[in-house]
């Protein structure tokens, strides 16, 4: 009864958290989309493609990590298709935030030559090759790296996602390779960039040079968070996997497990709140989007209540008629 009841918590936080991505992060690509100040930036480019990553997240692999921890029966590599879709996406959130990573470090070592430099078209095409670049790692297994010669030759299975992955694949390749080792570059080159603006605000005198070095702080302030809570959300859930590979008598709890994946998942839906916190231009493009909706569902309502009142009051119509008909021959 206690494990059912476990089981009924961890599935109802994942789709809480699986809406809160979907409308925190659909927020913030509306925002990016519909702001042209924004559309036309690079670095919200980038932004909005690490936004589009946590979406699907929230709408498509938090759903399917429920389907692949909840025992359902299916095929060996229906199953593994499944959670590596889930890889993928992760993947395209680590890679955006290093293309992120290195678009603020060129925007401090050449302020003048970086419109030219780092242009929309190549946006794009670093857009594609860190979508690209997560596809080939998050499909991996497909390729044949992984439990399939240690499972039962039956044709259906209960599918779970360290049945079906190689704890060889999750550790070395995908904790070493493609976390830790873009961590640690990431790291390394926000240093770089905090000293580099702290070096340009202690030679420079003019104003100009002050805000644009202040302004690249704060944003370089707020990227450096986003990093600091996906190492922290996703860090729990990489050191049980570690853990697991590396301690051959060693189980994790099962809570401890569901605890893991809920903080993984759970940082595609603090990211949009730190955009919208954090990030000027983000925050007033949500500010402007809820006032127009809200506006929108209000106007209908007004609209009714003005021809209900127009309608109530035939003579009062009459007389404003007549007032500016006199009005207007007073003019002529």
């Amino acid at each position: 009864m206690a494990k059912d009841s476990i089981v009924v918590l961890y599935t109802s936080l994942e789709v809480l958290i699986a809406v809160a991505c979907c409308l925190g992060n659909l927020l913030v690509i509306w925002a990016v989309w519909t702001c042209g100040g924004m559309r036309r930036q690079p670095t919200f480019r980038l932004i909005a493609s690490l936004a589009a990553a946590d979406f699907l997240v929230g709408a498509v692999a938090t759903p399917l990590r429920v389907l692949a921890d909840s025992r359902v029966q299916m095929s060996f590599y229906g199953c593994l298709t499944l959670c590596c879709v889930v890889i993928f996406l992760t993947q395209v959130s680590v890679f955006s935030q290093l293309a992120l990573a290195f678009d603020r470090f060129l925007r401090v070592i050449i302020p003048f030559r970086y419109k030219t430099t780092v242009t929309l078209h190549r946006c794009w095409w670093v857009v594609a090759a860190c979508w690209l670049m997560a596809a080939t790692v998050g499909f991996t297994p497909l390729m044949g790296w992984n439990n399939h010669t240690s499972m039962s030759q039956s044709n259906r299975s209960e599918c779970q996602f360290l049945n079906v992955m190689s704890m060889s694949f999750l550790v070395y390749f995908s904790l070493y390779t493609c976390f830790l080792l873009p961590m640690l570059i990431m790291t390394i080159v926000y240093c770089c960039i905090f000293i580099l603006i702290q070096r340009q605000l202690r030679s420079t005198s003019t104003v100009v040079s002050h805000s644009y070095y202040h302004k690249e702080r704060n944003l370089a302030r707020s990227l450096v968070l986003v990093l600091v809570l996906f190492a922290v959300c996703w860090l729990p859930i990489q050191l049980m996997n570690m853990a697991t590979f590396y301690g051959t008598k060693f189980t994790v709890p099962r809570p401890a497990l569901y605890v893991g994946i809920l903080l993984s998942q759970a940082n595609s839906a603090i990211n949009p709140v730190l955009y919208a916190l954090k990030i000027q231009h983000i925050r007033a493009a949500s500010k402007k989007i809820w006032r127009r909706f809200f506006r929108c569902k209000d106007e209908p309502q007004s609209s009714q209540t003005s021809g209900s009142d127009n309608s109530s009051n035939p003579r009062k119509t009459r007389d404003e008629k007549d007032t500016k008909s006199v009005e207007t021959t007073r003019e002529g």
